[in-house]
């Protein structure tokens, strides 16, 4: 055991953010499963003068240092638009978070989890819910099962020790948020062809491609729903005007036209379903890195994904329909039609849905419908400060 003394220090600026990005990746390479991912883009998320998130949040980062070595690190932030949201939802005034941890051993781990809470409490916040990385759009949850496969894109990967040291620091399970694996090389149960079928005879539905020649609108349309459509959810938190700026140039590369849905009812767009081919597949045989040659595989992957894992992180239908059986015939006819396109253009051979909340009973009953199955875990914990 290392006896050397523990040192967290609060880090801040390009350097300091450098650090805290490098730090996180150290201890990705060395988890089993885990994905590179583009250190550019990690170096983005934590710069309070690119990401949009920072208009409504403050933020601080943490390293661990012990013996002149960085074993740790952690974010400690404030969303004030989820201070605003009923605390039933999960946020509520007084909550803070944590986030981007990391830790060599629970020594570690229990002084970065006392640096993120002191710095909470000097805020004012009462309670510690994470980790949260950072905005809960992001990645959040810690991995508590699933370690044995890799992540899709969007979704983080800890190893499993991380769940004991967290609750030994006096934290509880908050949320669950499952993924759910499916083969879609395989056709859905005959009663969700037939409700797809049905819809398919309703002249008052149409399901329709995102249109990326009118993208800005489009991009308008799927986070308009989704704003209503989550709005009531566990861990709600509405996207900003510059947010939605932020995501539709940040997604749009991704973005293939034939696998994400927008369905309307009597000519308004009503709900949608969004699915990202799995960019994980790239940076694993890059490493990461875009230079000297990551750039080339991965644009030339971009344009056509072919053989990738596809990933459904988000879908909503209008609060107006919740409960009603056009809800759920819209999710199996955008879901249908992606599970065609895929396999067909992409020659894709699963696909995985979520995250989902573990008590969102309409969502786990489409993923049980079509015959898909909990491959992985995030728990979400909290603590009274």
């Amino acid at each position: 055991m290392n006896d050397a003394q523990i040192v967290i220090e609060p880090v801040s600026g390009k350097a300091g953010r450098a650090l805290f990005v490098d730090t996180g990746r150290r201890f990705a390479a060395e988890t089993p499963h885990s994905v590179p991912q583009l250190r550019s883009e990690q170096l983005e998320l934590v710069d309070p003068g690119r990401n949009p998130f920072f208009g409504h949040a403050r933020a601080q980062l943490f390293v661990a240092k012990r013996g002149g070595e960085t074993v740790g690190r952690i974010s400690a932030h404030i969303d004030e638009l989820a201070l605003e949201m009923p605390p039933a939802q999960g946020f509520g005034p007084g909550t803070g978070n944590f986030g981007y941890f990391d830790a060599d051993d629970e020594a570690v781990a229990h002084a970065l989890l006392a640096a993120a809470e002191e710095w909470l409490r000097g805020q004012g916040m009462a309670r510690a819910l994470g980790p949260i990385s950072m905005s809960i759009w992001e990645e959040p949850g810690l991995l508590v099962r699933g370690q044995d496969h890799s992540p899709m894109i969007m979704m983080g990967h800890h190893p499993a020790h991380y769940r004991g040291w967290i609750e030994s620091a006096g934290y509880t399970l908050a949320k669950t948020l499952l993924t759910y694996d499916l083969d879609v090389t395989h056709d859905f149960p005959p009663l969700v062809r037939r409700i797809v079928q049905s819809g398919k005879r309703n002249e008052r539905i149409r399901v329709r491609q995102v249109d990326k020649s009118r993208w800005d609108d489009e991009v308008r349309i799927v986070l308009g729903i989704l704003n209503d459509a989550w709005s009531k959810n566990w861990g709600f938190v509405p996207f900003t005007e510059a947010e939605v700026a932020y995501a539709g140039k940040k997604l749009k590369p991704i973005i293939h036209e034939n696998i994400n849905m927008i369905a309307e009812l009597d000519g308004r767009p009503v709900a949608f379903m969004l699915s990202f081919p799995d960019v994980h597949h790239v940076l694993k045989r890059t490493g990461g890195k875009l230079f000297p040659f990551g750039w080339f595989h991965l644009l030339r992957w971009l344009r056509k994904p072919t053989r990738s894992g596809m990933r459904v992180p988000l879908m909503g239908v209008l609060k107006e329909l919740h409960n009603s059986r056009v809800a759920s015939q819209l999710a199996f006819m955008m879901i249908s039609r992606i599970r065609e396109n895929a396999v067909e253009a992409y020659r894709s051979e699963r696909a995985e849905i979520g995250w989902i909340l573990d008590d969102n009973q309409g969502m786990v009953a489409i993923a049980d419908a079509i015959e898909s199955s909990v491959n992985r875990e995030y728990a979400i914990f909290e603590k009274h400060l």
